[in-house]
């Protein structure tokens, strides 16, 4: 259960945390180096292959802004104190969104996620774990700043405080510390395992220059090198500074092998149209993407297709030039696509100013002398709040003019803040008051946590929960101690309840098994047996069903019917009295009213029930012996209805024998559960 409140922050603090984020996007262009192609398979995007390759160029345009954000909950305490708002704006490069920023969470909800993160298998993202670090030290930070706050006011000099050391950091420290070592086995797994692939690689070339050395059959020389480049082409990853010299040292080889080999025209006529084709539907796949209205996806594809490029092998010579041509041509399109597409995010600065400037103008018309209300200081609250996250989501503004726009637009929020502050501090007395409802309140929690009557605790928790909501904010320096003071007392309650209903659902399932058991026991019971003997088996057994306790509650309709069926065979088969049967499926009833969270009451209101129907069976009983005196058997028709009347009196009377047993029955119960 998470309390709906917002834990005041040191009174006074309002000076908002800067961050200047600097953004450099490198934008890669192609250019195209117009050589002889001597060797055709060469890597596009290296510039040390002699085959016309896309060299990458690199711009870097530096943003920085600052920006500001104010950490608010929307809940109820809000309003509990002055709070130091604070508004931040995280830059975005232009091809990476922004990480995404964590929800409002407390320490041990910080160190949950980081635990799970630590005990998953594979690593987690870097960004996700410095966001739950960074989280854990901002509320670190805000209650070593509340101590300080507090220490100073207590009249003690500053110079002598010290924080009172907070245990969970350890604990976030030893998480943080399992997911670094994690980390860092996974680097050096990779690292090992890019080293094996690169002594496999330098093995695949070393074999395909055996080849090149061999006089063998060529049938059998080619097959061994068709499966050499599938191989190669089936290790990915190796070290970086070793895989320019590894790719020109196996192209090399491979040209050796074609050649300086006399091959068979026919084979390598046809590995150059297979190469063809290949290349062909990569020059019409990134053709396709020029038109792509995406130019940081098409680039990043484009990528893609060079790498597929470079382990293609070659094409007949007169058309290396025309494919590479083709190839070429395309990538320099999307390239320059790519380039268009963040300098228009420049001509966009303009655009970007105006809308900041229209913020700011809407901060300076507040009008701070109709705010009279917690309620109207929330309302005006919530636009500045929505002012701040619009300012978040326009982008950059000239350089010129960036600290300028951001300082106003930073000390209009402070000068709201500042006020909202001052506002706060003239609502101590009313403070107080809430504090003693909520100390109430979970001194009353703390009585009902032990209980056992789940339903009806449940109910009166949840109702204080809802009542808690509605009283206002408390003193700072007792917000944190009595919330917790109040949702410990909760928790423990519901935790020790669904406790109690995984066990309870266990325990239905083996009652089901049992009374299933009995059921067939029922049905299997030897018919030969004298009736008496039978009907005292089966009682027995029907009174060992009634005391299992409770089955799941989508089984009880079925169950019970199954064993009254059971039963009833038994009972027609003997003609045993219907009385008899109402009056045992009646104790059993009785026993499953027992079994509730409150059974006194339960039976309690039985009994009423049955009081009611015997008083009125009772009524109805003198009702037909006062009309017998009226009936005179020399009247015709009167011997048929003396008949039914007689009848009808002999029923009532067995109805009233079966109730005083039922109400004898509860009394019982009672009494027992009395003592």
């Amino acid at each position: 259960m998470n309390e709906n409140l917002n834990p005041e922050l040191p009174e006074n603090n309002l000076s908002e945390e800067v961050k200047k984020e600097s953004v450099a996007e490198d934008i890669n262009t192609t250019e195209v180096v117009a050589n002889e192609p001597v060797i055709e398979d060469a890597n596009p995007s290296e510039a040390v292959i002699e085959e016309p390759v896309a060299e990458a160029e690199s711009t870097t345009e530096d943003v920085a802004e600052q920006s500001v954000a104010e950490e608010v909950k929307p809940t109820e305490d809000t309003t509990e104190e002055p709070v130091a708002e604070e508004v931040k704006e995280q830059s975005e490069t232009p091809t990476e969104a922004s990480s995404a920023k964590q929800p409002s969470l407390t320490k041990d909800e910080i160190i949950e996620k980081l635990k799970n993160l630590a005990a998953q298998a594979e690593v987690p993202p870097r960004a996700e774990v410095e966001s739950l670090k960074q989280a854990f030290y901002k509320l670190r930070s805000a209650a070593v700043e509340a101590q300080k706050a507090e220490f100073i006011e207590a009249g003690n000099d500053v110079e002598t405080f010290a924080p009172v050391p907070d245990p969970s950091e350890e604990v976030l420290k030893t998480f943080l510390n399992d997911i670094k070592e994690k980390r860092a086995n996974q680097a050096a797994a990779e690292e090992r395992l890019k080293e094996d692939n690169y002594n496999k690689k330098l093995q695949i070339i070393d074999n395909i220059k055996k080849l090149t050395e061999s006089s063998d059959d060529f049938n059998k020389l080619y097959k061994e090198f068709k499966d050499l480049q599938q191989q190669w082409n089936d290790i990915t990853l190796v070290p970086q500074s070793k895989e320019k010299d590894l790719w020109k040292s196996y192209q090399i080889y491979t040209e050796k092998f074609y050649d300086l080999i006399k091959i068979n025209n026919e084979f390598r006529d046809y590995d150059f149209k297979k190469n063809l084709e290949l290349k062909t539907a990569i020059c019409e796949s990134v053709e396709k993407l020029v038109d792509d209205t995406d130019s940081v996806s098409a680039f990043h594809q484009l990528q893609n297709f060079h790498q597929q490029w470079r382990e293609i092998g070659p094409v007949a010579r007169e058309l290396r030039e025309e494919i590479w041509t083709r190839f070429k041509n395309a990538s320099t399109a999307i390239n320059k696509n790519y380039q268009t597409h963040f300098e228009s995010l420049k001509g966009r600065e303009e655009e970007n100013l105006a809308e900041k400037t229209a913020i700011c103008e809407t901060l300076k018309s507040i009008d701070y002398s109709v705010l009279t209300s917690f309620k109207e200081w929330d309302e005006k609250s919530k636009e500045v709040i929505e002012l701040q996250a619009k300012w978040k989501t326009i982008g950059f503004v000239p350089k010129k003019v960036n600290n300028q726009i951001f300082e106003e637009f930073r000390a209009l929020c402070d000068t709201f803040f500042e006020k909202k502050s001052e506002f706060f501090k003239g609502v101590r007395s009313e403070m107080d008051e809430n504090l003693e409802k909520k100390r109430a309140l979970a001194e009353l929690a703390k009585e009902l946590k032990d209980s056992t009557e789940w339903k009806s605790t449940a109910d009166k928790l949840i109702a204080i929960q809802k009542e808690w909501k509605t009283i206002g904010p408390v003193p700072r320096k007792y917000s944190d101690a009595v919330w917790k003071e109040f949702v410990t007392a909760c928790d423990y309650f519901f935790e020790q309840k669904k406790k109690n209903e995984s066990s309870q659902k266990t325990e239905e399932l083996e009652n089901l098994a049992a009374k299933k058991e009995i059921i067939e026991k029922i049905k299997n019971v030897d018919l030969s047996l004298d009736p008496s003997e039978l009907i005292a088996q089966v009682r027995e057994l029907a009174d060992e069903w009634h005391k299992i306790g409770f089955v799941p509650f989508k089984e009880k309709d079925k169950i019970y019917k199954e064993f009254h069926q059971a039963v009833d065979a038994h009972y027609d088969r003997l003609k045993v009295d219907k009385t008899e049967r109402r009056f045992e499926s009646f104790k059993s009833n009785m026993r499953d009213l027992s079994k509730q969270d409150n059974p006194k009451r339960a039976l309690y209101k039985e009994r009423d029930h049955l009081m009611h129907q015997y008083n009125k069976v009772k009524t109805d009983l003198q009702t037909y012996e006062n009309n017998m005196n009226f009936l005179s058997i020399s009247s015709k028709g009167a011997s048929g209805l003396l008949k039914d009347v007689n009848s009808k009196i002999e029923g009532l009377k067995n109805e009233m024998e079966l109730l005083i047993k039922k109400i004898e029955a509860l009394d019982e119960n009672l009494n027992e559960l009395e003592k």
